[in-house]
């Protein structure tokens, strides 16, 4: 576990997801209102807490607990740390809302995807009483203190039940996964477009993305890792990887070919690509990044083939 200051009120506290270091985060706005975003599964709940001892946070300061999504290793482990947090209110998309309420979808759509390793990376999920849940629209705020009062944004792309959310004293916004991922090696920053199933949809991230760009951000908080203060290449890379993405999905995917081999092929091509690119960028073949980008592009073909099923009118076999 390690934290980083990204200045005197935002801290970052590495949370350890998959046993890796700089995969996910919960980030700690130091104001009035002390506010956590995103705590990942359960799992790393661990690592939080040691992250918010070391910060000399007790348990019992935390006010909002506020969650992007509600794929489980953004809020899987909410539930649980929330047991421990008697003042807390936690802050979620109105999609999302009744999910964080009853779990049970949700557990059955990750079973559905990581199979046998569900127990590993999420359990427990826990439900939350509906009186700890607040819900934000597009638009709404949130006050934290005199000087910040968070904007919550409507945007999709990577779920329907995504929102993000600005901070304007620091001019950033917290992007969850709707803007990709951020991967950090050997000095060498790059990002990726993240296609999970199974609300991806492409030209919902576009829009999400041009909509960042509008608004002249100074930094974007990245779900998967970090902060970054090159917003526009960060953004141009995201949507370059997208076209790539969708355009290598159109010449791989063969509709009379099962579920199982599509997905195989189109991660191979994908990370093919990716793996390419980041040893042009000076990281290290061996470099352990690429076992997370091998599992990335795993679950975005799957998401990427999941869009093309729905919207071909089922010429994909499922």
């Amino acid at each position: 576990m390690s934290i980083e200051y990204l200045d005197s009120r935002i801290s970052l506290v590495d949370l350890m997801d998959l046993s890796a270091k700089e995969r996910t985060g919960s980030y700690i706005i130091h104001e009035e209102f002390l506010t956590i975003i995103e705590t990942s599964a359960s799992p790393s709940i661990p690592h939080l807490k040691k992250g918010l001892s070391k910060l000399n946070i007790n348990l019992e300061d935390i006010q909002y607990i506020i969650l992007t999504h509600i794929h489980l290793d953004h809020a899987g482990g909410a539930g649980l740390l929330l047991e421990e947090c008697p003042q807390a209110t936690v802050i979620v998309h109105p999609r999302g809302c009744r999910h964080m309420k009853d779990p049970s979808r949700l557990i059955a759509g990750a079973k559905a995807v990581y199979g046998d390793d569900f127990d590993t990376l999420f359990d427990p999920i826990k439900p939350i009483p509906e009186d700890r849940l607040l819900t934000k629209n597009h638009g709404e705020t949130l006050k934290l203190s005199e000087s910040c009062t968070l904007t919550f944004y409507d945007t999709p792309g990577h779920s329907d039940h995504h929102f993000s959310i600005y901070d304007p004293v620091s001019g950033g916004m917290f992007t969850g996964d709707t803007c990709g991922i951020q991967y950090r090696a050997d000095k060498v920053h790059f990002y990726l477009p993240s296609t999970s199933p199974n609300q991806f949809n492409p030209d919902s991230m576009k829009k999400a993305i041009h909509f960042f760009r509008r608004k002249k951000l100074n930094r974007i908080y990245f779900g998967h890792y970090g902060m970054t203060e090159e917003v526009e290449h960060a953004l141009k890379e995201v949507e370059m990887w997208l076209e790539i993405f969708m355009d290598k999905a159109e010449v791989t995917i063969d509709p009379g070919a099962a579920l199982e081999e599509n997905i195989e092929n189109l991660t191979r091509e994908l990370y093919t690509l990716v793996k390419s690119s980041a040893i042009r960028q000076g990281i290290d073949h061996q470099h352990p990044i690429f076992q997370l980008l091998k599992l990335d592009m795993k679950v975005s073909s799957m998401g990427i083939i999941d869009f093309l099923n729905k919207n071909k009118k089922g010429e994909l076999k499922s």
